[in-house]
């Protein structure tokens, strides 16, 4: 089974409107404005699933700043699920410090999502290094079995939309602070996979993973043998960004890197599926 844990859905109005919503929400003005962005409905995913032979995806909406606009999205995302049963899993969005987190995570679980994320944490205007600032979130998902997906990005190399200060240093410390957690960082963490050569680091991160989101705009196909150098392969997962980038060219990358055919599977669905305890 091939899982992509990383796709982005966007409601069919917000697409149309989206230079609107882009007057009250900074980043994702940033993102849509950048020459690269697309958006995908969920039937738009469904579509590249088949044509990239991908059995599933993990699907989220925008992570807003206004808890209103997560909600819907949250909505929308929910709907696409009940569409799409065999195809899609979904995920929810929100604002780690609002008053009503609680409330539209229990929500949301009970309209079958099944994890949080991708958050943007300088986009959302939080800092996933602050223990305070994040317990709330993170206790939820740890009382509630919920993985949560963060985004994160290499300190080093060129600038594009959506880089920002969320780095190792920072997703280390979030890992440091709530060991408990099951946390995805997407994009390979920034470069904190490298990290786990370092013995304090691995036994710290046992409940961290990393997804590929971006990793052909990044890194060559030698990151994937890197990781399983670094023996961190059992914590890949397959995500492709999608719609910044088709599914296949992950899977060609994957399929050219050096991996093992088991290797090869670990990455492309075994993983995932023992996260999400299929």
């Amino acid at each position: 089974m091939k899982i992509d844990f990383h796709v982005h859905v966007t409601p069919p109005d917000i697409i149309k409107d989206w230079k609107k919503i882009a007057e009250k929400e900074d980043y994702f003005k940033l993102l849509s404005e950048s020459p690269v962005n697309k958006f995908a409905t969920a039937d738009d995913v469904v579509r590249e699933l088949e044509g990239s032979g991908v059995d599933k995806a993990v699907i989220f909406g925008f992570a807003f700043k206004d808890m209103g606009l997560c909600r819907y999205v949250n909505d929308y995302t929910a709907e696409a699920v009940k569409k799409y049963p065999e195809k899609l899993i979904g995920y929810m969005v929100a604002m780690p410090t609002a008053t009503e987190l609680e409330k539209e995570i229990d929500r949301c679980r009970a309209a079958g999502l099944k994890g949080v994320g991708e958050l943007f944490p300088q986009g959302q205007g939080f800092d996933i290094a602050d223990s305070k600032e994040m317990s709330n979130l993170a206790n939820l998902c740890i009382e509630r079995e919920l993985p949560l997906i963060i985004h994160t990005n290499e300190p080093v190399g060129h600038y594009y939309a959506g880089k920002t200060n969320t780095t190792p240093e920072k997703a280390g410390a979030f890992a440091q602070n709530f060991p408990d957690i099951k946390v995805i960082f997407a994009h390979w963490g920034g470069g904190l996979m490298f990290y786990e050569l370092m013995p304090e680091i691995k036994k710290q991160n046992q409940n961290v993973y990393y997804d590929t989101a971006a990793s052909p705009l990044l890194y060559n196909k030698n990151i994937y043998k890197a990781a399983g150098n670094i023996e961190v392969l059992h914590k890949v997962l397959f995500g492709s960004d999608f719609p910044l980038l088709p599914m296949k060219r992950y899977l060609k990358e994957i399929s050219e890197s050096g991996l093992s055919q088991e290797e090869q599977e670990l990455v492309s669905g075994q993983n995932a599926c023992r996260l999400l305890g299929l």
